[in-house]
């Protein structure tokens, strides 16, 4: 993918993050943000062209970094930060309210950080993603494929670069209408 549509589920994800109230701008930019960096953070592994580890291999692209417990684990660390950019804790004695504010951010951030993995496997091209990995390293894809894979690199300024983010934006345009569009302060 050409992140456009990691970008647009996380910043989705920030805005229901931030959805109590009308969030401070500021507030609303830093969940999206952090969201949008949490989602292509799995995409890190393309270090692997460079340090000669074969595509196909665990460490490759779209190999472990892509898996179910590379999210977890991945969510699972990003949370205190998401807890951080969602404001002030609750008052001493609200055990329950931080309690729900942290499986709620931890429900949040994990399912960013599998959401890329799962949007990786419905593109068109590649080898598929170790989403079992470590129990199996097996490449899977999606039943149904209509995202045109990404060149990778400076590819991604060429033409078929231009068409495939063009195709993102089309199939993501409701989801980032979704985190873009101005809402009313509560009455």
């Amino acid at each position: 993918m050409a992140s456009l549509g990691h970008i647009a589920v996380a910043m989705a994800a920030g805005r229901l993050h931030t959805r109590a109230g009308t969030p401070a701008p500021r507030r609303l930019f830093g969940a999206m943000l952090a969201f949008s960096a949490l989602s292509l953070v799995p995409d890190a592994d393309v270090i692997a062209f460079w340090l000669d580890i074969p595509y196909h291999a665990p460490w490759g692209h779209r190999g472990a970094s892509h898996s179910l417990a590379a999210a977890v684990a991945l969510g699972l660390l990003a949370t205190p930060l998401l807890l951080r950019l969602s404001g002030p804790s609750p008052k001493a004695g609200a055990d329950s309210t931080l309690t729900r504010r942290y499986l709620i951010t931890a429900a949040l951030c994990v399912a960013v950080a599998l959401s890329h993995s799962l949007l990786d496997a419905l593109t068109d091209g590649g080898l598929g993603v170790a989403l079992y990995w470590p129990v199996s390293d097996e490449r899977v894809f999606a039943p149904w494929r209509p995202i045109p894979v990404a060149p990778i690199g400076l590819g991604l300024l060429s033409g078929r670069g231009l068409y495939v983010m063009l195709t993102e934006l089309f199939y993501f345009a409701p989801v980032f209408a979704y985190a873009l569009w101005p809402r009313r302060a509560p009455k």
